[in-house]
């Protein structure tokens, strides 16, 4: 009796969003992708999240955590939830406030887990790209780039 009280609208829609919604299909990318890259990082004890993030911070080299969420393209919330545990384990440290802000920075123990995690992040990479095609790969590179990311609302 479920599927009884669809109407014919709704079965539309449904079938609409089944077979052509761009949400679905980039989080179900999303998912196979993570999936690809926290099995090779899950005997360093980190997710891919964790060490996407650490790059971040390396690359920045002593940012805020505005610049960071801004780099990392994530919200507040979102930030703060990650950072904790980086901070937890030791593999960022925040300095001494600098006027208003905290620069974190990868500690020793953060920039020995990146060096641990190169060689399996271009294991997965490699799988990846190999699941997704050279053409599906570039393609996500080529979109993610072109993202008006200004617009983001944080």
């Amino acid at each position: 009796m479920k599927n009884a009280e669809i109407t014919s609208a709704n079965a539309a829609f449904v079938d609409e969003v089944v077979r052509e919604c761009l949400l679905t299909r980039t989080r179900r990318i999303s998912r196979v992708v993570t999936n690809i890259y926290d099995q090779e990082m899950r005997p360093l004890g980190v997710g891919s999240a964790q060490v996407s993030l650490l790059a971040t911070i390396a690359k920045l080299d002593g940012a805020s955590r505005a610049e960071i969420g801004r780099a990392n393209y994530q919200d507040r919330s979102t930030l703060t939830r990650n950072l904790a545990l980086l901070l937890k384990e030791g593999w960022v440290k925040e300095l001494a406030a600098e006027g208003r802000s905290r620069p974190i920075i990868l500690s020793k123990a953060g920039r020995e887990l990146l060096a641990a995690a190169a060689p399996r992040w271009r294991a997965a990479q490699a799988e990846a790209r190999k699941v997704l095609g050279k053409e599906g790969a570039d393609a996500l590179i080529g979109v993610a780039d072109s993202l008006p990311l200004d617009d983001l609302a944080e």
